[in-house]
C-alpha cells in the first residue's frame, strides 16, 4: 500500500490499548485462556487508522515513563491520584491489561512496526519530538485533548481525536481548535493550564472553566501575559479574576512547564518505514497461533499491503 505524501502517523499507543481493553470483551482470549482484547482491539485499530489514512511512516510511541520526576518535580499533584505504588511510582493498571503489554511490543516487534519510549519522558514527549522535527504532515493519533497543543496548520500536523471511537475518529487542526475552545489555534497548552484536568492532577485556576479560560488566552495570549496583566492596573480584568488568578499564581508560575509537551526528547535509532513485510515472520506465526491473533494479525497485513502471515 503505497503511502500518502510521506505522511507519518504517530500512535499515543497507551491511548490506543486502553481504549481496546475497556471496548473490546475480556471474553476475547487465547487458547490458553489469557485475555487478549487488548491485542487484539489494538491491532484492529492499527489495520483501521492504516486503511483510512494510508501513512508512509508510522511509529507506536510508548510511556517509558508515565509520571516523569520533572513534571512531579514542580506539580506533586500531577497523576498522583493514578498511582498504584507511591514509592515505586507504579500507574494503577488492570492486571488483564498488564498481562498484555509484552505481547503488544512482541507483536508490534515481529511485525517490524517501530515502537518505543524513553526513559525520564512521556509517550506525548516522544511524540512531540518526533512531530516537531518532521517536515509532515503528521497524523497523530489519540483520545488525549492535551496533544491539541501540537496542531500546526503550516507544517501540516494534525490530530485524529479518538474520544467517539477509532472508526468516528475526528481530525483536528487548528480551526477545529479555535472554533472548539475560542481560543487561537496554538494556544491549547495555556488554555489547559487555566482550566485545569483533574484526570492528570492539575487543579487550573479556582472557577475559571472553558469559557473563562479561552477569553483571558484570547485577550492576554498566553499565561505569561496573563500574569503581567496582574500588575496593571488598566489591564481588563475584573477584580473577582484579578483575586483568582493571583490566589493561582504559584501554580501559574510552574504549570505551563507541567502541561506543555517537550520537543526535545533524545530519541533512539529507529525505521518509521511502513512495513512491506513482517520483519520476522515465524515470530510473527509463532505469535498468532499462541495467542489467537490470525485475524487481527492479517488485518494488519492486508493493510499494510503485505501478504498475510
Amino acid at each position: 500500500m503505497p503511502g500518502t505524501e510521506n505522511r507519518l502517523m504517530l500512535l499515543d499507543t497507551a491511548s490506543l490499548y486502553f481504549r481496546a481493553f475497556f471496548g473490546v470483551p475480556e471474553s476475547i482470549k487465547a487458547p490458553d485462556g489469557t485475555p487478549v482484547n487488548a491485542v487484539r482491539g489494538l491491532l484492529d485499530f492499527i489495520a483501521r487508522l492504516t486503511t483510512d489514512r494510508r501513512p508512509a511512516r508510522l511509529v507506536a510511541c510508548l510511556d517509558a515513563d508515565w509520571r516523569p520526576a520533572f513534571r512531579v518535580a514542580l506539580l506533586p499533584s500531577y497523576k498522583a491520584h493514578r498511582l498504584a505504588n507511591a514509592a515505586r511510582n507504579i500507574e494503577e493498571v488492570p492486571a488483564a491489561l498488564q498481562a498484555q503489554l509484552p505481547i503488544i511490543d512482541d507483536v508490534l516487534t515481529a511485525l517490524g512496526i517501530a515502537h518505543f519510549g524513553v526513559p525520564g519522558f512521556e509517550a506525548d514527549d516522544v511524540i512531540g519530538t518526533l512531530a516537531s522535527g518532521d517536515k509532515g504532515p503528521v497524523d497523530v493519533v489519540t483520545g488525549d485533548r492535551d496533544l491539541f497543543q501540537l496542531v500546526d496548520d503550516e507544517r501540516g500536523v494534525r490530530i485524529l481525536y479518538t474520544a467517539r471511537g477509532v472508526g468516528r475518529h475526528e481530525v483536528v487542526d487548528e480551526s477545529v481548535v479555535a472554533a472548539k475552545y475560542g481560543i487561537p489555534g496554538r494556544s491549547y497548552a495555556d488554555f489547559a493550564t487555566l482550566r485545569g484536568d483533574p484526570s492528570d492532577g492539575l487543579p487550573g485556576v479556582s472557577g475559571v472553566g472553558d469559557k473563562t479560560a479561552g477569553t483571558l488566552i484570547t485577550r492576554f495570549g498566553t499565561i505569561d501575559g496573563l500574569l503581567a496583566a496582574l500588575d496593571d492596573p488598566a489591564a481588563e480584568l475584573s477584580p473577582t479574576l484579578r483575586r483568582k488568578i493571583a490566589d493561582a499564581h504559584d501554580y501559574l508560575a510552574v504549570a505551563p512547564d507541567v502541561v506543555k509537551v517537550r520537543h526535545d526528547v533524545p530519541l533512539p535509532a529507529y525505521d518509521d518505514t511502513l512495513p512491506s513485510a513482517p520483519a520476522d515472520p515465524e515470530a510473527l506465526v509463532e505469535l498468532a497461533s499462541r495467542w489467537g491473533l490470525d485475524s487481527s494479525l492479517n488485518r494488519v497485513l492486508n493493510a499494510f499491503g503485505a501478504a498475510p502471515a
